[in-house]
C-alpha cells in the first residue's frame, strides 16, 4: 500500500483534510453506512477479547512492577495493531481517490475492477500484484485473529474445549459457509455487499464489548493500581458515546426511513 500511495501521488492536503469528520457523515445515510463499516473493520470487537487474553497469558512477574510492565507493552502492542489496521483502511481510500477518482474512473467500486485497472492507470507494473498481495495478507491476518478470538470466547465464556483441529474446522465453517452461499446466490455484487454489511455488524457489536470494558477498567476493585484515571476514563466514555450514538442513529435510519 505504501508503494501504491507513492506512485499514485495523492494530495497531502486532501488527505489531512479528509481525516477531519464532517456533518455529512451523519446527514448522508450512504456515507454513514460506509463510515460505520470502516469503524467495525478497523477496531473489530473480537480483538478486544483477544488482546485481553494475550495480556493474561504472557509470562511476567505477578507483582506491581511486573503488571505495570505487562500493561505498558500491551498498550504498545494494541496501539501498533490499531495503527496498522487504520493505515490499511486509510490507504485503500487514499489509493481509490488518487488512482481512480482523480483520473475520472468514478464507477470503480469492486475489488476486481480495481485490481485490473491499477497497473494501467498508475503506469506501475507492480501495482495490481502488490494490491492483491496486500489484500491476501490482510485477509490472513483477519482470519488468524478471528480464529484465536473465537478460541478465547469458546474456552473463556462458554467453557467449551475442543481438539485444535475440530475447533478450527468448526469456526472456519461457521465463517466460510455463509459467504460461499451468498457468493453462489448473488455473485460478486452480493459478496461485496456482504463484506460491507459484515463490517457494519462488527461495529454494532463493538458497543457490547466497549461499554463493559470502560466500566470494568475504571473499577479499582478489579484493576487495582491499573484502573483508569479520570482523564482516560472521560476520553473512553466520550469515544464510547460516539460509537454507540452513530450505531443507534444508523439503526434508526435503517428501520424507520
Amino acid at each position: 500500500f505504501t508503494y501504491q500511495i507513492i506512485v499514485s501521488e495523492p494530495s497531502v492536503g486532501a488527505i489531512l483534510n479528509g481525516l477531519i469528520p464532517t456533518t455529512q457523515i451523519v446527514t448522508d445515510p450512504t456515507m454513514l453506512y460506509l463510515a460505520i463499516g470502516i469503524l467495525g473493520a478497523t477496531v473489530m470487537p473480537h480483538n478486544l477479547y483477544l488482546h485481553s487474553s494475550i495480556v493474561q497469558t504472557r509470562a511476567f512477574p505477578r507483582s506491581k512492577e511486573g503488571i505495570s510492565m505487562a500493561v505498558r507493552y500491551a498498550t504498545l502492542d494494541s496501539s501498533f495493531a490499531l495503527f496498522c489496521a487504520f493505515f490499511v483502511n486509510a490507504a485503500i481510500l487514499i489509493l481509490s481517490a488518487a488512482a481512480f477518482h482523480k483520473n475520472g474512473y468514478y464507477e470503480v467500486a469492486e475489488i476486481s475492477d480495481a485490481y485490473k485497472l491499477l497497473t494501467p492507470v498508475l503506469s506501475a507494473p507492480w501495482a495490481s500484484f502488490l494490491f492483491a498481495l496486500a489484500l491476501l495478507a490482510s485477509g490472513h491476518n483477519s482470519t488468524i485473529t478471528g480464529t484465536l478470538a473465537g478460541q478465547i470466547v469458546m474456552e473463556g465464556f462458554l467453557d467449551l474445549r475442543l481438539r485444535p483441529w475440530m475447533r478450527r474446522l468448526l469456526t472456519r465453517l461457521i465463517a466460510i459457509v455463509p459467504a460461499i452461499i451468498a457468493a453462489a446466490i448473488y455473485g460478486d455484487d452480493g459478496v461485496n455487499q456482504l463484506l460491507i454489511f459484515s463490517q457494519v455488524v462488527l461495529s454494532m457489536q463493538l458497543s457490547f464489548a466497549v461499554v463493559p470494558l470502560v466500566i470494568f477498567t475504571r473499577k479499582q476493585s478489579i484493576m487495582g493500581d491499573q484502573a483508569n484515571g479520570p482523564v482516560v476514563h472521560a476520553l473512553a466514555v466520550f469515544c464510547t458515546a460516539v460509537i454507540v450514538g452513530l450505531n443507534v442513529f444508523l439503526l434508526f435510519e435503517t428501520i424507520f426511513k
